[in-house]
């Protein structure tokens, strides 16, 4: 999968890229999930989530939590540009089950990989089947 050069880069706060990492390694070896929100189309808070599937290899978010959430990210005047998971033992690369999945076009699909020791993050955005590749760019 390459990175489509078109496709402006995400810009991911600092803050927002560690509460990933943390929440996924406090999850393993379970799957993480979250939502994430910022001013325009930059991520700058990560919104943990409860993984309602309690999975190696999946994950869900209950319906009301995500309600109560995106009603929390209005309330901070941001918008909902994103939702993170963790793959606690695979690549960073969306599974077919997370393509199948992904039903917000315009948001970013952060995965964090804890396969290796050091954690690893990518970015896609995930339209009808169709998975580009964004830079991330941290601020």
């Amino acid at each position: 999968m390459e990175r489509d050069n078109l496709v402006p880069p995400c810009f991911l706060m600092k803050e927002a890229y560690n509460e990933m990492i943390l929440h996924s390694i406090h999850a393993s070896p379970y799957e993480a999930c979250g939502l994430l929100s910022g001013r325009g189309m930059n991520c700058e808070t990560a919104w943990k989530m409860r993984n309602v599937e309690t999975s190696e290899h999946s994950f869900a978010m209950d319906l009301d939590e995500m309600d109560k959430t995106f009603s929390s990210i209005k309330e901070t005047g941001h918008n909902f540009n994103g939702i993170y998971h963790s793959h606690p033992s695979a690549s960073p690369i969306p599974s077919a089950e997370d393509i199948q999945y992904a039903v917000y076009p315009q948001a970013f699909y952060f995965i964090v990989s804890l396969k290796e020791p050091k954690p690893e993050v990518a970015c896609y955005l995930i339209d009808n089947g169709n998975v580009t590749e964004v830079e991330i760019i941290i601020l």
